[in-house]
């Protein structure tokens, strides 16, 4: 990175001490508190996550702590024995407690106890033994955010097979490759689900790609559409079976499996550079006590708190963030199936008041559509009863950051910016509330027990560089599924093999706050000079006009590579010359002229993934002219042939 892009990332000055009618009753009491903590963690580790598993219920107590023995394939509470479904559901049946509040996007709302979550997982798991679904058995899911997708995944946990949840807007072909890889002998699915006022036909996606899959006895239909014959949904006789009849018969009653402390719990399909998903491995004790921990700690949860993540639990934050971690803390979940734009721009903001949500987790991008949006959409809802906001998925820029604490949190809510993957199984950098003086835009400091750091390629401290965690954390992968081998080329090369590598750009500010400056390959040379994609971004959308921005390199024939940038401006505003004048300003007085984008265009909208993620990827093969592939995961397939046109128009 240069001097002049890192002088430009530092210059953020504005920071939020804690609100202290919040920090008085934090879990944490203080910044001192977390510094000592913090210390202990490192210093002592076995101490310190023996202190944390101790307040989760265990079969049979662990032998060690820690094995390092075989680096980088680390063991955590090695001789346990638990259960994560017993710590999420059976430690809380003594109190009458709402567990799950959930809406439908027509608006159809169910509420389950936890004596309901109890007895319909009991249910759900004696469905799936009843089929022959065994202790070890790997089970692909791949149903929309209704109840039963937490229930699926709990039921599964409870007895011990291995769950893989597919996103429910992946291809046939998406599918067929992560069953195949993974071996799943059952698939459980829905015969539809909402998305912005369409059903979308999971089981007739789901035929398409279990036809391919001999591994395949079993698809388990969960019928969503009670009142409704929206299309045909057909079952195949010998294979195929309604979950309303399969389990009509079978008992509430089923008791937690226990299951050794490195048992897989789930695999998770990730995108890998090659292209190839990565099935990341986490396994049961070490992810049960990180979830449980960083869940606690980074949301302060409470029990009387209401508690919303608005991802889908296809992904690992849906994972470690609505099913796992809260429900271990006794929390009540709000779930939502369909889009944050229907019927209206209002929906969430309703939905908070309706159900007086305590937390909200959402992402940097939903963020920027609420600002594209506009604050009419927000204003007629009270949301007082907000304590705490949180961002997760990828650096937020300032200005969204802002208008989310005082638009959303009304200036009094904590924001916490986490920083975490797939991989890692549970937030590693993140501000404690109440604890922490934020910065907008900046991650802040380690989770317990993580030891990050900023590297060069030699290994040694920077104020900007490699992100490196130098110890291991228990909820860690442990693996690549099948591929041992890519498992240590992905995460283990660098380094000698010492540390894990995440595959982002950081830097240090002068108070040890890290900044994300977001994946390494978003990292593009110009001329000489290493400029994060995700700098450029957040100085456009600075800019009053801008709603949100993607920014991608280019091949360029003189300087390697050059910068195209796509901007996306607010309702009511013009994108032509004269804001790509003040946008080019803008970059040459934060930066410099060395940086400016090659080209910046306008486009109505960006290709996203129906969970908010903008496909970066597809970005830079139209600007190249390459072939796209698989579009069949984004939100509006149709913006691909808006973007195509209006690049054309704008090379001629």
């Amino acid at each position: 990175m240069s001097e002049n892009s890192l002088e430009s990332v530092l210059q953020e000055e504005r920071t939020f001490s804690p609100q202290p009618d919040f920090a008085r009753k934090a879990h944490i009491k203080g910044l001192d508190a977390y510094h000592k903590l913090y210390r202990q963690s490192i210093e002592d580790p076995d101490g310190f996550w023996a202190s944390i598993a101790e307040k989760l219920h265990w079969f049979k107590k662990w032998d060690r702590v820690l094995n390092s023995e075989e680096v980088p394939f680390y063991k955590w509470f090695e001789g346990a024995q638990t259960n994560i479904c017993y710590n999420c559901i059976d430690r809380h049946l003594d109190r009458n407690k709402i567990a799950v509040l959930w809406e439908g996007e027509p608006g159809e709302q169910r509420t389950l106890s936890f004596s309901d979550l109890h007895r319909e997982v009991g249910r759900f798991a004696n469905t799936l033994k009843s089929i022959g679904v065994r202790k070890g058995d790997t089970v692909a899911i791949y149903l929309p955010m209704i109840p039963e997708l937490p229930i699926a995944v709990l039921a599964c946990a409870r007895i011990g097979a291995v769950h893989s949840v597919i996103f429910a807007g992946f291809s046939a072909e998406s599918i067929k490759d992560r069953i195949l890889h993974c071996q799943a002998k059952l698939v459980i699915t829905a015969d539809g689900g909402w998305r912005q006022g369409k059903v979308l036909e999971l089981k007739n996606i789901v035929d398409q790609a279990v036809n391919e899959c001999s591994c395949v006895k079993t698809v388990l239909v969960v019928q969503r559409h009670l009142d409704r014959d929206p299309f045909s949904c057909t079952l195949q006789e010998g294979r195929d079976l309604w979950y309303h009849q399969a389990s009509q018969s079978q008992s509430i009653h089923c008791p937690a499996e226990p299951m050794e402390a490195e048992d897989t719990l789930f695999l998770l399909y990730t995108s890998g550079s090659t292209g190839k998903p990565k099935g990341i491995v986490h396994t049961t004790a070490g992810y049960m006590v990180y979830s449980y921990i960083t869940a606690k700690y980074v949301f302060d949860l409470k029990r009387d708190d209401v508690y919303w993540c608005t991802a889908d639990i296809g992904w690992i934050t849906g994972h470690s963030y609505i099913i796992y971690g809260p429900l271990q803390n006794g929390a009540t979940l709000v779930l939502h199936e369909g889009a944050p734009n229907f019927p209206d721009n209002g929906r969430f903001w309703s939905m908070i008041q309706r159900y007086g949500v305590t937390i909200f987790y959402t992402a940097p991008t939903a963020i920027r559509s609420f600002m594209k949006w506009g604050n009419q959409w927000v204003t007629p809802y009270d949301l007082s009863s907000l304590r705490l906001l949180g961002t997760v998925g990828e650096p937020i820029n300032p200005e969204a950051w802002m208008w989310y604490h005082q638009m959303i949190g009304k200036e009094r809510c904590p924001i916490v910016d986490t920083w975490w993957q797939t991989e890692t199984g549970g937030i590693m950098i993140t501000p404690l509330p109440g604890v922490t003086p934020t910065k907008p835009g900046s991650a802040t400091l380690p989770f317990f027990g993580i030891d990050a750091a900023v590297l060069n390629e030699e290994g040694e401290p920077v104020d900007a560089g490699l992100l490196a965690i130098r110890k291991p954390w228990p909820g860690m992968l442990r693996g690549i599924h099948g591929d041992p081998q890519r498992f240590k080329d992905t995460y283990w090369s660098k380094w000698g093999g010492r540390y894990y590598f995440p595959g982002d750009g950081a830097h240090r500010d002068k108070d040890g706050y890290i900044w994300i400056i977001g994946r390494v390959d978003d990292v593009v040379n110009v001329s000489g000079h290493r400029i994060g994609t995700a700098e450029i971004e957040s100085i456009f959308v600075e800019h009053p006009a801008v709603a949100e921005c993607a920014v991608v390199g280019i091949t360029h024939e003189i300087k390697g590579q050059g910068l195209l940038a796509f901007v996306i401006v607010r309702e009511g505003v013009a994108g032509d010359d004269t804001l790509r004048k003040e946008l080019f300003d803008k970059v040459i007085e934060k930066i410099g002229k060395f940086v400016l984008p090659e080209k910046i265009v306008f486009p109505p909208d960006l290709p996203k993934t129906r969970s908010g993620k903008i496909m970066r990827r597809l970005l830079r093969d139209i600007a190249e002219g390459r072939s796209l592939g698989n579009t069949t995961t984004l939100a509006d397939p149709s913006i691909i042939e808006s973007l195509k046109q209006q690049f054309v128009v704008s090379n001629s």
